[in-house]
């Protein structure tokens, strides 16, 4: 996803982890709707069901597995024509130039993105669910979160 400049790289960071655990684990899309900031983040997703408790108590510990792995966060700028496999430009808008900056987290996710970023998800910290919070007639979960570097 194309960002807007975020100031908190750890938690931007983990934006793009929460992402692709989110997608695997329950084959949803990437949040379109995120906040990300120093003291409290939050992102939702649209989800078939209201995940259990041992669903989300599975999300935090796999956030910190990952962030522990330690995997390196690199970039490259690619020409929108010769993308990586997996990568969408579905969400960027119509405007963006011919080359479009790719940031790589090992090879656990990629994703189109100009924001900050730490060098390795052991920067992060630790990966604190906050809570999270089930709309039935929308089908949104959304995750509370912060990081603490």
């Amino acid at each position: 996803m194309l960002e807007r400049e975020v100031s908190f790289p750890p938690a931007h960071t983990a934006e793009h982890l929460l992402n692709q655990l989110m997608t695997r684990k329950f084959g949803c899309k990437r949040s379109d709707n995120a906040h990300i900031e120093r003291k409290k983040s939050k992102m939702t997703f649209r989800l078939e069901s209201k995940p259990d408790r041992h669903a989300e108590k599975e999300i935090e510990t796999r956030m910190n597995e990952l962030i522990q792995q330690d995997l390196p966060i690199t970039f490259e700028e690619v020409d929108r024509q010769h993308l990586p496999e997996g990568v969408s430009l579905e969400r960027l808008p119509a405007n963006v130039p011919d080359l479009i900056r790719i940031c790589r987290i090992g090879d656990y996710d990629i994703c189109p993105c100009i924001g900050k970023h730490v060098r390795s998800t052991r920067q992060i910290g630790k990966f604190e669910l906050l809570g999270t919070n089930w709309d039935e007639h929308q089908k949104t979960y959304r995750i509370r979160f912060k990081v603490i570097p």
